[in-house]
């Protein structure tokens, strides 16, 4: 428990950093986006919202993740984790989707003679802050996920990711209508919409992971064949068979079967199913729930 006290503290900790980030970032950018006349820094504004808004949730979730196990969550509250990173996920596409098309009827307006005023400078400096700041953030909280081996984190730092992607497009598509004159204004929009395809697919990865794993899929074949590896260096395991993989939350439920000598005592054979619970407690993590069915050796498994 400590353990997982520990890891909810972190997760805690960097989302609460990037929770006061992006206020300010937001702030920021709407103020360029208005004062600086510039459709793509607007969205980049609403981007940086829509992290405010995931950081809100990831922080709520872990709330919930750190409660333990009890009579109507047997297995303790980790998928509430793995729906959070699916509400981040859908938060990104509806905010890819909303930029997208806001930056879509900008264009057409431009093409059929609608007169765009040139963007400020501030929003440039608006944009150049949002690259550096936003970047930083990214590095610090995947460092954090991939330390404390969390989806919700890793997704969360993705869309720090996505944001300074925006960013970077924004920067382009505003420095293109700033420096370029009257004809390239259309750059700002532009880079709005480049920006909502690098946004939605990046919505589409967190959410396809976090739907799989909501419908119970299995383990991937290396991670079931990595399994077998470590049960079979086992001394006194044979044949380990019948895997069946699923995740809760952070952590993999794994059930498997053994056989093992039929000459065996009951202590014996409960000997060698510890030591197989360890070795995989050993690969991951001790919350990991895994289940050891024991069969006598050459005995036909009716589950086969």
């Amino acid at each position: 428990m400590a353990i997982n006290k520990i890891r909810v503290d972190e997760a805690k900790k960097v989302t609460w950093i990037g929770f006061g980030i992006n206020i300010i970032l937001t702030i920021l950018k709407f103020f360029a986006g208005i004062f600086g006349n510039s459709a793509a820094m607007i969205a980049d504004a609403v981007h940086s919202f829509s992290d405010f808004v995931t950081d809100l949730i990831v922080i709520f979730s872990f709330r919930i993740v750190n409660e333990p196990a009890d009579e109507t969550h047997d297995y303790g509250h980790g998928k509430f984790e793995t729906l959070a990173s699916l509400i981040v996920g859908g938060t990104l596409l509806l905010v890819g989707i909303g930029i997208l098309w806001t930056g879509v009827d900008r264009i057409i307006e431009i093409i059929y003679g609608e007169v765009v005023p040139r963007p400020g400078f501030i929003a440039l400096i608006a944009a150049a802050v949002s690259i550096v700041v936003k970047e930083i953030l990214y590095q610090y909280q995947v460092v954090v996920g991939r330390k404390i081996n969390s989806k919700a984190i890793i997704a969360n730092a993705w869309h720090h990711r996505s944001d300074a992607l925006s960013s970077v497009a924004t920067l382009f598509g505003i420095g293109g209508a700033y420096f370029l004159g009257d004809r390239w204004r259309i750059l700002d929009p532009a880079a709005a919409v480049l920006v909502s395809f690098a946004i939605m697919k990046i919505a589409y990865d967190i959410g396809w992971d976090s739907i799989k794993e909501l419908l119970e899929f299995s383990l991937g074949s290396e991670e079931k064949e990595k399994i077998y590896n470590i049960i079979r260096s086992v001394n006194g395991v044979i044949n380990p068979h019948n895997l069946r993989t699923r995740k809760v939350g952070n952590y993999p439920v794994i059930d498997i079967h053994i056989e093992v000598i039929s000459s065996l005592t009951v202590e014996e054979a409960h000997n060698i199913v510890e030591e197989v619970e360890l070795q995989l407690r050993k690969q991951y993590a001790e919350e990991a729930v895994i289940y050891v069915h024991v069969d006598p050796e050459n005995q036909i498994d009716p589950e086969d």
